[in-house]
């Protein structure tokens, strides 16, 4: 089961990763393309870049443990927490904003099926 583990976590690191540039690289494309905003603030392209650093952090770490063979249950946990994280708070924002763009809606369904994943994952024996 070590290689559902490791797999799992390159997929986490994966995906967090391409989600991570696409915010970050170019934030004014990123909010043009996807968000509608023409023009973004200098405020907003922070925030954009300083997720995309968070995300890249938490996917190093991830890949970290799944290369070295070490604290693979941790890193899962992680990212339990993480997908937790964002549910909750896109959950909040559905209901106190009302519904953001598609893509927003679709990153809410994939990470609440992480969560059962990544915890059906955890319980696999190393």
């Amino acid at each position: 089961m070590m290689v559902l583990k490791k797999s799992f976590l390159f997929l986490a690191f994966a995906m967090v990763s391409v989600i991570a540039l696409l915010y970050g690289i170019d934030p004014q494309w990123f909010a043009r393309t996807f968000l509608g905003v023409a023009d973004l603030s200098v405020d907003f392209a922070h925030i954009l870049r300083a997720v995309m650093c968070l995300y890249l952090a938490l996917g190093a770490f991830w890949l970290f443990c799944a290369v070295t063979d070490s604290h693979e249950d941790t890193a899962i946990l992680t990212t339990i927490v993480f997908a937790g994280g964002l549910v909750v708070g896109r959950l909040l924002s559905f209901g106190v904003d009302g519904f953001p763009s598609p893509l927003f809606v679709f990153y809410a369904i994939l990470e609440s099926a992480v969560i059962p994943l990544a915890w059906w994952v955890y319980k696999q024996p190393n």
